[in-house]
């Protein structure tokens, strides 16, 4: 009966835009149960890929709405569910597994979770969850690696965390996985930027903007990719990636996956007659888009993401990010409603 349960709650997280794919090991099914109870489980398999009031989850589920709206708030807290309070009504949904449920696992994150997930995204989970389109996250590149004029506003990161009002940071989640892998990088761990735009009093732990600006320009002076939310409108965070540790940039770097991230609308050039050659690029490209040519530095046009860090890390100035032809330009959805919109009809789902 319990893997029952648990079964019912991963073909629930599939059937969301963002997908949970069964494998056949059933790692998954050993994920959920290290992450959730099956009672929690139970109860999120009975949630659906739309904010419903409570009094029809209660009736659902055959709960008194107050008991119901307990637990779902439980539910909330584990990282199980996302709810919104709209015109004096609180409704919930589902959260999918990522962007979502695995981000929330940071202090169930050991030795066994780590391992789990590896297994899951290396046999199939993340070719399921990152092969589908709209990607998970797009790329914004760098600040300033771009003429400001070719930069959409969507892009721009800076400008992005200056119209928000509430910041806080927190550990990377795949650096934290990795941690227990043997780690391959030492890129810092308190990397992962969220805003709101929301109009509240600041809460514990949160920073100011200043301090958010400033771990922006950290990020990009040591060499991590910003990725943020694959929309423009409702975003909330901005994830500092590494190829080696990021699970959406080891689409690209181990398993294969070519559009596992939404790759930004410009790409880099290294003029080869300026070019001494230092290596300083290649050592700083996250996706391994550029390599050692005759006496310079050589662009995979097609490999490479527009994240700027070959532009921001030059010693000499050679490199720069151009702007994509308008032909080529790939606006993101308009927003997540629009995101889950294009991923079903991607996925053959029922809209």
């Amino acid at each position: 009966m319990t893997d029952t349960i648990f079964t019912q709650l991963a073909a629930a997280l599939d059937r969301l835009p963002n997908g949970f794919p069964r494998t056949e090991s059933g790692v998954e099914i050993k994920i959920l149960k290290k992450i959730c109870s099956p009672e929690e489980a139970a109860l999120a398999g009975q949630l659906r890929g739309d904010l419903e009031p409570v009094d029809e989850i209660a009736g659902r589920i055959g709960l008194p709405a107050e008991e119901a709206a307990n637990q779902l708030f439980k539910l909330v807290r584990r990282g199980l569910a996302w709810f919104e309070k709209r015109d004096g009504k609180i409704r919930f949904r589902l959260a999918p597994f990522v962007v979502g449920i695995y981000e929330a696992q940071l202090e169930l994150m050991d030795h066994e979770l780590a391992h789990l997930v590896e297994e899951y995204m290396t046999s199939g989970g993340a070719a399921g969850m990152m092969g589908a389109q709209p990607a998970l996250h797009r790329v914004v590149p760098a600040q300033d690696t771009a003429k400001p004029e070719w930069i959409l506003p969507y892009d721009d990161v800076r400008a992005i965390l200056l119209s928000a009002k509430m910041f806080s940071v927190r550990d990377c989640i795949c650096r934290a996985q990795q941690d227990h892998l043997d780690r391959k990088c030492d890129f810092p761990l308190n990397m992962c930027l969220s805003f709101s735009n929301a109009e509240r009093s600041p809460r514990s732990g949160e920073i100011s903007q200043v301090e958010a600006l400033a771990l922006l320009d950290r990020s990009e002076e040591i060499g991590l990719v910003h990725t943020v939310n694959n929309v423009i409108e409702g975003l909330g965070y901005v994830c500092n990636c590494c190829g080696c540790c990021c699970a959406i940039l080891r689409g690209i770097t181990e398993w294969g996956i070519e559009d596992s991230v939404a790759y930004a609308n410009y790409y880099a050039v290294i003029d080869p007659e300026l070019c001494n050659d230092c290596g300083t690029c290649i050592e700083r490209c996250q996706v391994h888009a550029i390599s050692a040519g005759d006496g310079f530095s050589v662009v995979d046009k097609g490999r490479c993401i527009g994240c700027g860090l070959c532009v921001s890390g030059c010693p000499n100035d050679v490199a720069r990010l151009e702007r994509k032809p308008e032909a080529e330009i790939v606006h993101p959805p308009a927003d997540f409603a629009a995101w889950e919109h294009e991923r079903r009809i991607n996925r053959g789902m029922a809209n």
